[in-house]
């Protein structure tokens, strides 16, 4: 993370060549408002301002910060999560140089895209943070039904679907403390405006944006608006304990549910199985050749039928 923010900062001007190596002997949190500073600067595509005007919402997105170019969404959030920003901060970038996902993969995100991460301290036991990425996804599904999308469908466990094509991703990092979350970061890309052809050639065929299925250019800053109310309203939910109406909004959705997949689970423990459902911790449930029934609660599920 050092190395990201110190990029940051050198690439807006706020350290020469000379300082820093010198900041390498000081705690990076002296520069939280530096980095504040950036992300309250005038951006060209996506407006705070745009966002905040008449979003209703109690706590998420009160506090926006947007960057012209960043890293990584998720790494910057986790950098002001732990220097003291609020419950609900969003932190928005135009682009990203190397965005994570699952699995450690990694990539760009070019203009054209919805790139955030929220902040947020849940406090609840760790065993509850798949329920967060199946939160988010009916969230983001949600947001794009509400902008005219028919039937988005929410891929196991961090994928939204359109016509079997994905237009989104999502990625929950979480800090826990004593088996008890402390705060998560939600990484959620949209690719909103793209070119396909801006994807590598190996992508292409299986992604989709928003433009394509609309056809039409999306306002960006109303559909992150609409998101983070969706959020809160998904958010409030799950602080509430409202798990198993989160997992039947999440099955009303499923991309997964009924379709044969190879599961590629952690160690090389590779399987094909069928995908019969989901469980109440946010696992899926897949029956395998000989009959068994398998929980996944991570790795990766490929479609096959």
């Amino acid at each position: 993370m050092r190395e990201e923010i110190v990029k940051l900062l050198k690439k807006e001007g706020k350290l020469s060549e000379d300082a820093i190596d010198e900041i390498k002997q000081v705690n990076l949190g002296d520069f939280v408002n530096l980095v504040k500073e950036i992300g309250k600067k005038e951006t060209e595509y996506i407006n705070a301002s745009e966002i905040s005007k008449d979003l209703d919402t109690k706590y998420i997105g009160k506090e926006i910060f947007v960057f012209n170019e960043v890293s990584s969404t998720n790494t910057v959030a986790r950098f002001l999560s732990d220097n003291g920003v609020e419950n609900g901060t969003v932190v928005i970038s135009e682009k990203q140089t190397n965005a994570r996902g699952r699995s450690g993969k990694s990539w760009e995100s070019p203009l054209g895209g919805i790139w955030l991460s929220i902040i947020l301290t849940p406090d609840v036991d760790h065993s509850k943070l798949p329920l967060i990425t199946l939160a988010t996804g009916v969230a983001v599904a949600k947001t794009l039904e509400k902008s005219g999308v028919k039937n988005p469908e929410i891929k196991w466990p961090n994928d939204i679907m359109i016509g079997g094509k994905k237009v989104c991703g999502i990625l929950t990092e979480a800090t826990a403390k004593f088996n008890t979350i402390e705060n998560v970061i939600i990484g959620v890309g949209i690719d909103s405006n793209l070119n396909i052809g801006d994807f590598p050639k190996e992508m292409q065929d299986g992604t989709t944006t928003l433009s394509i299925e609309l056809q039409e250019k999306v306002q960006e800053n109303e559909l992150i608006k609409l998101f983070l109310k969706e959020f809160e309203e998904i958010s409030e939910l799950f602080n509430h304990e409202g798990y198993e109406e989160i997992l039947k909004e999440w099955r009303k959705r499923s991309y997964s549910i009924g379709k044969i997949v190879e599961v590629r689970a952690p160690f090389n423990k590779n399987y094909d199985g069928y995908v019969v459902g989901i469980g109440k911790e946010g696992a899926l449930i897949v029956e395998k050749i000989d009959g068994t029934l398998e929980k996944v609660i991570s790795g990766e599920c490929i479609i096959k039928n």
